[in-house]
């Protein structure tokens, strides 16, 4: 790694541990109802939309109301974007004429938004209105990344309280995150792509003339206002279907270094939010020091490996020693202008963190540097993961955590003075297998049909890990894409739809239902034997049990794909 990377990376970790506090602080100001900075201009409109929609921002709801609400919501916004989809060709701001999406792609789409997953198995600028794009896309970027952080604090709050049987308010807290949080920061960051060179308009394609005298057409349209929602809110839908490597929507090194940096932001925020909450904002730290501990594992994996370059371009010099022939690292399926280093940061943090936007082929990485972002998805969106959705997931591994360590001192577990017992670790058990058992039964089933292996572009183990990857990608409501698999077709729209929706609401219920019952437990004082959930020896415990439990469930699978395609690259096989 040379100097400059070196440091790119050093600038990438600091901004993320300073941001961390002041907006998780901001968080926490929103989301208890404090006045922030944005109140006088806000407070107006936001109780405007209360009065106008029936809602009592002092009624609290139990966790069945609040699942409800969120399922109920949606649902409706799901139908209402499917429709979009289907009517778009009699709809106002298309004037490229689009038609109408076909069904089953307008199906998987309305899943992939609604779930803040992003899927697209369709080229942007060439299948969707610029009102789709604005009514339908966008406004999903910001009510599921919203739905998102509404779970966080439904789940921090059952973890805060005690011996209540209320969560909040689903739709207050949906409010107060899209107006407070996301949409003022999203104006912001759309201003920083726009003096970057990213368009903002609703112009029509404009001819082009290359180089070579070809014809060419340049889409435009409202590209920086879904940018930035789609890095702030993981959401990672691109408007082309090049995503964040089209040089509209990345198009310069600083570019790439905030969206980057916005992927993570609020993911790593929230955990100071979850410490203030609980009153104790070293037990938010400890969090964050574990998932900055599987970023960092999962960055050490990746980047020597596309640094290094193919082990099968060198060269034998006179002293007939082998010499690489990509001195620079792997530069296959990258854009020159951001280099090794930016591309394979960006990867390792869009899987980490469940964001799904891309700057580089993941299919083009060298095998094991590619299983890093698919094994970073199937750990369960934990490493910062989604907004909201990735310190819920962490904080569930915890339990399970600090339930193992209880088991092997015969002590009854307990976390943050809350003793777990049988029914919270049923609702951890069920929040676990069935992501699990929806990517490996899904993936099983594609990669043994006609339906499945007719849309791989490589055989043998690659061809594998684009099956793998598509699945845990879509259960994991990532949505980042390994290249190579053609995953419009009937089979794959339907069956991705379908682990989009189990990966998001079977995983939001179980958690529910497990923060309703920590709410109503009273909290225990500390004692000397109290497991301590806040220094080395937790971390090291927690960041343990994820891995363990993420590699007893995937390494077989893991072993049939990427693994065994490094081991024959290094015989000189490839696919």
């Amino acid at each position: 790694m040379t100097f400059a990377g070196a440091l790119q990376l050093l600038l990438f970790l600091a901004a993320l541990a300073l941001l961390t506090k002041p907006l998780g602080l901001y968080l926490e100001q929103v989301f208890t109802g404090g006045r922030t900075w944005l109140s006088p201009l806000l407070a107006p409109l936001e109780r405007a939309i209360y009065r106008l929609s029936g809602i009592d921002p002092q009624a609290e709801q139990r966790w069945t109301q609040y699942a409800t609400a969120l399922l109920l919501f949606s649902l409706v916004s799901m139908l209402a974007l499917y429709a979009l989809q289907r009517l778009q060709s009699l709809l106002p701001f298309n004037p490229q004429g689009f038609g109408p999406v076909a069904p089953e792609l307008a199906f998987n789409t309305a899943a992939s938004f609604t779930t803040n997953t992003n899927w697209q198995a369709y080229s942007g600028e060439s299948t969707m209105s610029y009102f789709t794009q604005m009514a339908g896309l966008t406004f999903h970027n910001f009510v599921s990344a919203a739905s998102g952080l509404a779970v966080a604090l439904a789940f921090i709050r059952g973890l805060a309280r005690r011996s209540v049987s209320t969560l909040g308010n689903f739709w207050v807290d949906l409010v107060r995150a899209t107006l407070y949080v996301l949409l003022p920061m999203s104006v912001g960051v759309a201003l920083l792509l726009v003096w970057q060179g990213v368009p903002q308009n609703l112009s029509p394609a404009v001819e082009a003339v290359t180089l070579e005298g070809e014809q060419q057409q340049l889409a435009q349209g409202p590209v920086a206002s879904q940018e930035a929602i789609k890095m702030l809110g993981t959401n990672g839908g691109g408007f082309f279907n090049a995503n964040s490597a089209h040089p509209y929507e990345n198009p310069t090194p600083l570019s790439n270094f905030l969206e980057t940096l916005l992927i993570l932001a609020l993911p790593s925020a929230l955990t100071y939010t979850f410490g203030r909450f609980v009153g104790d904002t070293r037990q938010g730290w400890a969090v964050w020091a574990a998932m900055l501990v599987l970023f960092l594992a999962g960055l050490a994996l990746a980047l020597p490996s596309e640094l290094a370059g193919n082990p099968l371009l060198t060269q034998l010099g006179v002293d007939q020693a082998a010499t690489p022939l990509q001195p620079g690292g792997n530069f296959e399926g990258k854009e020159v202008r951001f280099g090794t280093l930016a591309s394979v940061l960006f990867a390792v943090a869009t899987t980490a963190a469940s964001c799904g936007a891309v700057n580089a082929s993941h299919s083009s990485f060298l095998p094991l540097a590619g299983a890093v972002p698919l094994f970073n998805m199937q750990l369960g969106e934990v490493i910062f993961g989604g907004v909201g959705t990735g310190l819920v997931g962490m904080l569930v591994f915890a339990l399970l955590a600090v339930f193992i360590a209880g088991l092997m001192v015969g002590r009854t577990p307990e976390y943050l003075g809350k003793k777990i017992e049988r029914f919270e670790m049923q609702m951890v058990m069920l929040y676990l297998l069935a992501a699990a058992a929806t990517i490996l039964v899904l993936a099983a089933w594609a990669s043994v049909s006609p339906e499945g292996t007719g849309s791989i572009l490589n055989p043998g183990p690659h061809g594998l890990s684009e099956i793998l990857y598509a699945f845990s990608s879509a259960t994991a409501n990532n949505g980042s894409a390994f290249a190579g698999l053609n995953a419009n077709t009937p089979f794959y729209n339907l069956t991705l739809g379908v682990a989009m929706l189990i990966g998001r609401f079977f995983l939001i219920v179980p958690v529910l239902a497990l923060a309703g019952a920590l709410a109503r437990k009273p909290r225990v004082p500390p004692s000397l034997g109290t497991f301590p959930t806040t220094g080395p020896l937790f971390v090291s415990l927690l960041v343990g049990t994820v891995l363990v439990v993420g590699a007893l469930t995937f390494f077989p699978a893991l072993a049939l794909g990427p693994v065994v395609e490094q081991l024959l690259l290094t015989i000189g096989q490839t696919f």
